[in-house]
């Protein structure tokens, strides 16, 4: 059966995407999981220590409530690459790549800034331009595929909520 050429952004393009789809999603899904757990690893051995001992506001979520939320979060930042990284390449399609690596490598180095140099005021200006990262690859990738944009709406809401409590916890400390 041959399938005509769908609009960019409509529907995935043609016979045989279906496969270079699973494997791209399934991919980077991977790679924000992966990242998501070595971040992990960092926070795991903070919390009880040093995290425990910090002022925080009384919006703060429960410790149990971050391990969940993450992990959504991270398939759904995989999910957002992948369907972008299997559209057929394009020059809007490397800027939205360049813009989901950047994201992810500023998710991390917020990890690292804050349990790992227990610095949350680097933190908090790091968060700002992850924040700008995130809405930079939501603006490329709605170029390509509108999905991709749509996917990472929790993810932006999430980190705005994560630089209030920054601010917060800045100010507390």
């Amino acid at each position: 059966m041959i399938r005509k050429k769908a609009t960019p952004g409509t529907e995935f393009y043609l016979h045989g995407m279906n496969t270079r789809l699973t494997i791209r999603i399934t991919a980077l899904t991977l790679l924000a999981l992966i990242v998501g757990a070595s971040t992990g690893l960092l926070t795991a051995n903070a919390i009880p220590t040093w995290y425990a001992t910090l002022n925080k506001p009384a919006f703060n979520p429960p410790n149990w409530i971050f391990g969940p939320v993450w992990t959504v979060l991270y398939v759904l930042i995989g999910l957002a690459g992948g369907i972008v990284w299997a559209q057929f390449r394009s020059p809007e399609r490397d800027r939205a790549m360049s813009a989901w690596a950047l994201q992810l490598a500023l998710n991390a180095l917020w990890t690292v800034l804050f349990f790992g140099l227990r610095s949350p005021l680097l933190a908090l200006v790091e968060i700002v331009a992850l924040l700008a990262a995130i809405r930079w690859y939501m603006a490329r990738s709605q170029d390509v595929h509108p999905w991709a944009h749509h996917l990472l709406w929790p993810y932006l809401a999430w980190v705005g909520f994560a630089m209030v409590l920054n601010m917060a916890i800045v100010y507390l400390n």
